[in-house]
């Protein structure tokens, strides 16, 4: 079974009022995580791929750069790629209208979604962060995630149109997810829409019977453990997990959250000792297949359910992590 380790790479300021005092300070924070303890935000994240020997998605958020330059986003792509992961791009739009000279015609209002966005606009935001990001990493990206789930058929449509066939931005968890698409949004393996291969985050119902996607930050290693083995079991084609450059952090600061980070090693250490089981690595190389008019393709894998203890742990967990 196919195992994508996925990672959302982006630098916020938190607000939008002050943008050029905060963004030094964001960016150290939310790039490096500097503290006594080390630099625990995206090297501390690669450092434990690398211990494992195991390969990661980097999805990239370039509209940033456009308004604090691209040596920006190439201090971030030289990190990665000296690791030797492979780079994709992520968007996320909020950035749009605090770009001068703009992207694109209309930028008088913040929108904050993709699909906020007609086909011909989100076109030219894929050209234009994909342009930005394979100038600083000298390789071609061949796969989206789009910020906050959010994606419609306008979306794929765009995607296809700039020659990106691979995209892992469903998340059946979010109601921004799916749009148009109508059954794609409930998609639980791979399937394509048009010519664009279709990889969604992987989701599963805890022990509450709660659905709940695969993220580092907020499942325990215990549900992901039991997502992988029950996945596998069940015959699914593949999992995608999602964490981010921060999630190694406590929220607001740079100290390091070693419950995540702990949890986040054990899931590396175990993929790495199941190889017989699990194929870590990059999506596959998307071929461009068209989707016939009248096919159907949402194929069905219900969701996995955990254990109560799996379940628990994570309780657990995030009130230790409440903890001063």
């Amino acid at each position: 079974m196919r195992v994508h380790l996925t990672f959302d790479i982006e630098v916020w300021c938190g607000g939008w009022d002050q943008l050029d005092a905060s963004f030094p300070s964001a960016f150290d924070r939310y790039v490096w995580g500097r503290s006594k303890a080390g630099e625990y935000a995206l090297p501390r994240n690669l450092q434990i791929l690398r211990r494992h020997g195991l390969k990661g998605v980097f999805f990239v958020e370039p509209l940033f750069s456009f308004r604090f330059g691209h040596a920006h986003l190439c201090t971030i792509v030289d990190l990665i790629r000296a690791s030797g992961q492979s780079v994709e791009l992520h968007l996320h739009p909020e950035w749009v209208d605090e770009i001068r000279p703009p992207l694109i015609g209309d930028c008088a209002r913040k929108r904050q979604h993709l699909t906020d966005y007609s086909r011909d606009e989100q076109a030219a935001l894929l050209r234009a962060g994909r342009s930005a990001v394979e100038r600083a990493s000298g390789q071609p990206v061949t796969a989206f995630r789009s910020g906050g789930y959010a994606a419609n058929r306008s979306t794929y449509d765009a995607l296809a149109e700039v020659g990106i066939h691979t995209d892992s931005s469903l998340n059946a968890t979010y109601d921004r997810t799916g749009g148009t698409l109508g059954r794609h949004a409930d998609l639980r393996q791979p399937s394509h829409v048009g010519a664009v291969a279709v990889h969604p985050v992987t989701v599963f119902n805890d022990a509450l019977g709660r659905p709940r996607h695969l993220q580092v930050g907020a499942c325990s290693f215990a549900e992901m453990r039991e997502v992988l083995d029950r996945s596998h079991a069940a015959g699914h084609e593949e999992v995608v997990v999602v964490s981010h450059n921060f999630e190694l952090l406590k929220p607001g600061g740079a100290r390091p959250d070693r419950v995540v980070e702990r949890r986040f090693d054990r899931l590396c250490a175990y993929l790495a000792a199941c190889p017989d089981r699990f194929e870590v690595g990059a999506f596959p190389v998307a071929g461009g297949l068209v989707e016939p008019p009248s096919a159907s393709v949402s194929r069905s894998a219900d969701p996995v359910r955990v254990g109560p203890l799996a379940t628990a742990m994570r309780l657990a967990e995030q009130a230790v992590r409440r903890l001063p």
